[in-house]
């Protein structure tokens, strides 16, 4: 009956013995899983950050472009303001240099 006893002893520390290991392998899988998991999702973050970036640097690059082409249109349309005003005072002295009979 001891011999029994001893032997279900053993069998029950060989069986908890197994259950431990099982749990120590699934505790260093699951560790490794969740670290490639963690190594994923940064790279990710890293990847959609430097995309972010070069968007930002593109939309600031057309916005200075947009501004010189807008400052540049402004100049040409104040110059040719300036034109006109000029053609009007000069065309405004011919018709009353016609009307009163100088040419």
């Amino acid at each position: 009956m001891k011999e029994d006893r001893i032997q279900q002893v053993l069998e029950i520390e060989n069986q908890a013995r197994e259950i431990h290991e099982a749990a120590v392998r699934e505790a260093e899988q699951l560790i490794k899983q969740a670290d490639q998991e963690a190594q994923d999702l940064i790279e990710k973050a890293n990847n959609e950050a430097q995309e972010e970036a070069r968007r930002l640097i593109a939309n600031a690059q057309a916005k200075e472009e947009i501004e010189r082409i807008l400052a540049e249109a402004e100049d040409k349309v104040k110059h040719s303001k300036d034109l006109a005003k000029g053609n009007l005072d000069g065309a405004v002295g011919y018709v009353l240099d016609r009307v009163a009979g100088r040419e």
